[in-house]
C-alpha cells in the first residue's frame, strides 16, 4: 500500500510472551488508553466465595451440633446441602479460571496487533468510544465503541477497526458487531451506498437502515448482482462519474462481501466480521481492498456538484470589471465571462439519502398477514363451494 511500509504480518505469528503483553496492557493502562482492571468483579467474586464458606460452616457446625439426635441422618443431610454448596463454588472457580484466559487471550492480541501496526507504519488504539465517523453503523444503538484500530496517515487517513454497539428490543438487550475500513477523502461527495448481496440475510440487506426504492440506480453489466446501489435523486449520472466499468469490476473482483458507503468526506466499508484480527490471510487481503480503492480516489476527487454552481450564491459565470477603452466618449466595454470551476462540496438534495417509509413495510406485511388469515379461514368453505 503506497505511504505504508511492505506488509510484514510477523509480529501476529510470534510466539507467545505473556510477560511483554501483560506488560504491554499495563502501559495502556498507564496512559490512559485502557480502562483500570474492573474491580467490581473482583469484589464481586470475593464476596461470592465468601458467603457460600460461611454458609458451609453454618451447615457443619449445626450437623456437629444435632449429630447425636439426627443419627445416621446427619450424613445424609450434609450430603444433601454441602453438595449444592460444593457445585457452586466449582462454578465460581471455573468462572475465575476462564475469565483469567480470556483475559489473558485479550492482552496477547493486543500485543500482536500492535506490533504489526508498528511493522506496516500504522498506529494501534485498542479502543475509541462512539468514533466520530458519519457512517451509517456508526450512528444508531447504545455503548458504541470501535476496538483494535489501527490508522495510518500517508498518503491518506485509513482507519481499520471492529465496531460494536447494543440494540435493545423490549427486555432483550443484544450486541451487534462489524468490522469497518475508513478512508479519508480530500473533497466531500455524494450520499453514496452499495449494499453487498453476498452478505444478506434471510429478509434481505443486514445494514441498519434502509432507503427509498426511487433512489436505487441500476448499473451495467453484472454489477447489480453483486451490489444494489442506492444515491440521491438528481445524482445519478454523479454516481456514474464515480463508478466507472474499471472500480465496478475492482470492486466485484476484491470487496463483493463489503457493504460500501460513501457520505460526507469518507469512504467506509462494512463487514458483519471482524476486519482487525490476528489472522495475517484476514490482513492481507485488507491492505488488497484498500489499495485497489486508493488507487482511483484522485479521480473522484475531481468531482464537483455542478448544482452549488447554479445556486445564486455561487455563480458560474463571472466577468472582470468593466473598464472604458480609450478615447473621449467610448463606449465602456466588459471583458468576456469566464467559466468558475463549482466550490468543493455537495448541495443539500445530495448529503444524505432519504430513508425509506417504514409505515409502507408495515402496510404490506400487514396486508400478507390479513390476506394469509383469510385464506386460512375461508379457503375450505371457497373450495367446498366450488367443488361441488
Amino acid at each position: 500500500m503506497a505511504g505504508i511500509r511492505a506488509f510484514d504480518a510477523r509480529a501476529l505469528t510470534m510466539p507467545d510472551d505473556p510477560a511483554a503483553a501483560r506488560a504491554f496492557t499495563e502501559r495502556l493502562r498507564a496512559e490512559g488508553h485502557l480502562p483500570r482492571t474492573n474491580a467490581v468483579a473482583l469484589v464481586v467474586f470475593i464476596l461470592a466465595f465468601v458467603m457460600l464458606g460461611g454458609v458451609a460452616a453454618v451447615i457443619i457446625a449445626l450437623l456437629v451440633v444435632f449429630a447425636v439426635a439426627l443419627g445416621p441422618g446427619a450424613i445424609i443431610l450434609g450430603i444433601l446441602f454441602l453438595v449444592p454448596l460444593l457445585l457452586a463454588a466449582g462454578a465460581l472457580v471455573a468462572a475465575v479460571v476462564f475469565s483469567r484466559r480470556a483475559q489473558r487471550a485479550q492482552e496477547a492480541r493486543r500485543w500482536r496487533l500492535a506490533g504489526f501496526a508498528r511493522d506496516v507504519g500504522m498506529e494501534f488504539v485498542p479502543a475509541v468510544p462512539s468514533p466520530p465517523l458519519p457512517g451509517v453503523i456508526f450512528a444508531i444503538g447504545g455503548d458504541r465503541q470501535a476496538s483494535d484500530v489501527l490508522r495510518g496517515r500517508e498518503p491518506r487517513f485509513v482507519e481499520v477497526g471492529n465496531h460494536s454497539y447494543t440494540v435493545s428490543n423490549g427486555k432483550n438487550t443484544s450486541t451487534v458487531r462489524w468490522g469497518y475500513i475508513a478512508i479519508r477523502l480530500a473533497v466531500p461527495l455524494p450520499h453514496i451506498v452499495l449494499d453487498a448481496t453476498a452478505n444478506d440475510g434471510l429478509f434481505g440487506s443486514n445494514l441498519p437502515a434502509s432507503w427509498g426504492r426511487a433512489q436505487r440506480l441500476s448499473l451495467e453489466g453484472d454489477f447489480d448482482r453483486h451490489f444494489r446501489l442506492f444515491c440521491p435523486r438528481g445524482y445519478e449520472r454523479d454516481a456514474l462519474y464515480l463508478f466507472t466499468p474499471d472500480v465496478m469490476a475492482r470492486l466485484i473482483d476484491t470487496a463483493s462481501v463489503l457493504d460500501v458507503e460513501i457520505v460526507d468526506d469518507w469512504l467506509l466499508l462494512y463487514s458483519g466480521e471482524e476486519l482487525s484480527t490476528v489472522d495475517p490471510a484476514r490482513w492481507a487481503w485488507v491492505f488488497s481492498v484498500i489499495s485497489t480503492l486508493l488507487d482511483k480516489l484522485a479521480q473522484w476527487e475531481r468531482w464537483r456538484d455542478d448544482r452549488l454552481a447554479e445556486s445564486p450564491a455561487s455563480p458560474a459565470l463571472s466577468s472582470t470589471p468593466s473598464r472604458p477603452v480609450t478615447g473621449t466618449g467610448s463606449p465602456t466595454v466588459a471583458a468576456p465571462l469566464v467559466w468558475e470551476r463549482p466550490p468543493v462540496g455537495v448541495a443539500p438534495p445530495g448529503r444524505r439519502l432519504r430513508g425509506a417509509n417504514p409505515w409502507i413495510v408495515v402496510g404490506i406485511v400487514l396486508g400478507a398477514v390479513g390476506l394469509g388469515g383469510l385464506l386460512i379461514t375461508f379457503g375450505p368453505l371457497f373450495l367446498f363451494l366450488f367443488t361441488r
